[in-house]
């Protein structure tokens, strides 16, 4: 139940949940390494966390394999791949759809097949879903959603009993990815959400990124889906 001296690898690590997370488990004295697209976000994350990174498509197999080639096993692989979309089955087009799916679930499921290759004993995998939306409205996001949701069933059970796999599945929450909304629009935005949430509120980043901590610490957990969305799909 500790991170001590874990080496941890948060892809998509230089904002929002992913920030958060790999910030905690370095708290917990975890050797935390990010990949993001953005080199400047990652110097930004080395200068003011002291936190390494590399800036590379997770998306390219090659550029993940020479990765992996370069920096070895991992004891926990955190994968904040995907993204969102909005509308339904027929007006969007089969290009979005197909995209919206390939960005949540494909990604991440070429990543397992690479990363698992470079996990150590007992070391774990983490992806990223998520609740809320519905499919008249977010079709191709909560296919890709239910894909994952599928896969980390499966490769629980495959992966046994050397590694684990869980996913996060958190609902709508203000983070870098809604950053082109301005101030007003995001009020709006999370007031609007928060009356369609029991809890009445949205999640903060840290609520959720301490459900990834949670689940690379406890060692008798896989194959499950961790939602962390206020109990919005009630």
């Amino acid at each position: 139940m500790s991170l001590e001296n874990d080496k941890v690898l948060v892809i998509g690590g230089t904002s929002g949940f992913g920030k958060e997370v790999a910030i905690m488990a370095q708290h917990k004295d975890a050797d935390v390494y990010v990949i993001g697209r953005d080199q400047e976000r990652v110097n930004q994350l080395r200068y003011e966390e002291n936190i390494q990174g590399s800036s590379l498509d997770a998306q390219d197999s090659n550029q993940l394999k020479h990765f992996f080639e370069k920096y070895g096993s991992f004891d926990h692989v955190v994968s904040m791949l995907g993204g969102a979309m909005s509308g339904g089955f027929l007006d969007s087009s089969l290009e979005t759809i197909r995209k919206a799916i390939d960005d949540k679930f494909f990604a991440n499921l070429q990543l397992a097949q690479i990363a698992n290759k470079y996990l150590k004993k007992n070391g774990s995998i983490i992806f990223t879903s998520g609740s809320g939306g519905h499919p008249y409205d977010a079709s191709g996001a909560i296919v890709g959603n239910q894909a994952i949701n599928t896969m980390v069933a499966g490769l629980a059970v495959e992966m046994a009993p050397d590694f684990r796999i869980n996913a996060v599945s958190p609902t709508w929450t203000p983070t870098g990815l809604w950053r082109d909304l301005n101030s007003k629009q995001l009020s709006k935005q999370k007031h609007n959400f928060a009356e369609n949430v029991p809890l009445g509120r949205v999640a903060t980043i840290e609520e959720v990124a301490s459900a990834y901590i949670y689940l690379m610490e406890n060692d008798f957990i896989t194959g499950q889906v961790l939602r962390v969305d206020g109990g919005v799909d009630l």
